[in-house]
């Protein structure tokens, strides 16, 4: 059977519309079948003309399971997008960054060629990134689901007015603040809008939740890092009827009234990441925000590749004894006559005799 992947681009920009005909001509040479959906091929063989080699149409000609990986070609955004359309199949994600940034991607647009061929030789390995269930509740009804991958951010509705929320951990409540937001973040996440909030960065391996004030007007507003298996929630306060909004991934977004209440929890579906490099995260962090480590003198060498002379003992000295201190004058002991006899007078000297 025909291996297919599903070429999806962000095909409002010129860039993007080059790089997902590429991306086709290269997966055909190398025994792939490209699947496109239909208004993006539409989109591209307006720009291009008709391709010479077939493109298969998602929908029309395959369904998305039968897809072995989704080829995403542009920035985060456009990941995010594709995490959309691939959330209730078990097909990964390989980005190729358009964009400026593009923490998510996993190869850069001067690869792409090598990526096909990592592609076309099964030289990728999928990882599983945790995501958030969304709930949104108000006056005891549930109106709204949905999930996310980064966060759910909820920000106040009106620019002039704070908004005001309590937030709970746990089903228990933790502190009440007046704010311009809150963000409530997966490990994946913490790079994103947290991040730009000021809140720390969690490694994807690690499996936390992490809670962030955006501007609280409070003493002890700080991130939190709180454990996967916890329910967090936060409750938009009717005490003024300043309106609130949240959004999930900023692509899916629902009004908050006073009385909101936002539930979040650790999601059983996660997204799945293809990955050509084996980079350390602590890598993909350096390269991404260009951040600077000049002075690097690299890891110590290994012990046994190594001699090592006898560890040096270091013997510390004992200290001399003070000379004892001289009493005063008043308060030293009568020296007798027999310790210190008194001396003869000396004799006169004659050249001064009369």
């Amino acid at each position: 059977m025909s291996r297919r992947v599903l070429v999806l681009a962000h095909t409002g920009r010129e860039e993007s519309l080059k790089t997902a005909w590429e991306a086709c001509e290269q997966l055909h040479s190398s025994g792939i079948v490209p699947v496109m959906q239909e208004s993006e091929l539409g989109d591209m063989e307006r720009y291009f003309g008709r391709l010479e080699h077939p493109v298969e149409v998602l929908h029309d000609h395959i369904q998305l399971p039968d897809v072995e990986l989704v080829m995403v070609l542009g920035g985060d955004g456009t990941i995010l997008r594709a995490a959309e359309l691939v959330r209730e199949v078990d097909v990964p994600l390989l980005g190729v960054n358009l964009g400026h940034v593009g923490f998510l991607a996993e190869s850069e647009r001067a690869d792409l060629a090598q990526t096909v061929e990592w592609i076309a030789s099964r030289q990728y390995t999928v990882e599983e990134r945790m995501t958030i269930d969304v709930q949104v509740w108000v006056r005891g009804q549930k109106i709204w689901h949905t999930w996310a991958l980064n966060e759910a951010a909820i920000e106040k509705g009106n620019r002039e007015r704070m908004l005001e929320v309590v937030t709970e951990v746990d089903e228990r409540p933790l502190t009440t603040f007046g704010c311009d937001g809150i963000v409530l973040a997966t490990p994946t996440g913490s790079t994103a809008y947290a991040f730009s909030a000021g809140g720390p960065v969690v490694w994807p391996e690690v499996e936390a939740l992490v809670i962030v004030p955006i501007s609280a007007h409070a003493l002890f507003a700080k991130p939190l890092v709180v454990s996967p298996r916890s329910k967090l929630a936060v409750e938009v306060l009717g005490r003024t009827d300043a309106q609130g909004v949240l959004w999930c991934d900023g692509r899916r977004s629902v009004d908050l009234p006073p009385g909101s209440r936002v539930e979040v929890t650790r999601s059983s579906t996660p997204v799945r990441l293809a990955r050509t490099h084996p980079t350390p995260f602590s890598g993909r962090l350096v390269r991404k925000f260009e951040l600077p480590i000049h002075g690097w003198r690299g890891p110590v060498p290994k012990a046994e590749s190594v001699h090592t002379g006898p560890i040096p003992i270091v013997r510390t000295p004992k200290p001399m004894p003070l000379p004892p201190t001289p009493l005063p004058s008043a308060s030293r002991p009568a020296i007798s006559s027999e310790e210190h006899p008194e001396e003869p007078p000396a004799a006169p000297d004659p050249t001064t005799a009369r």
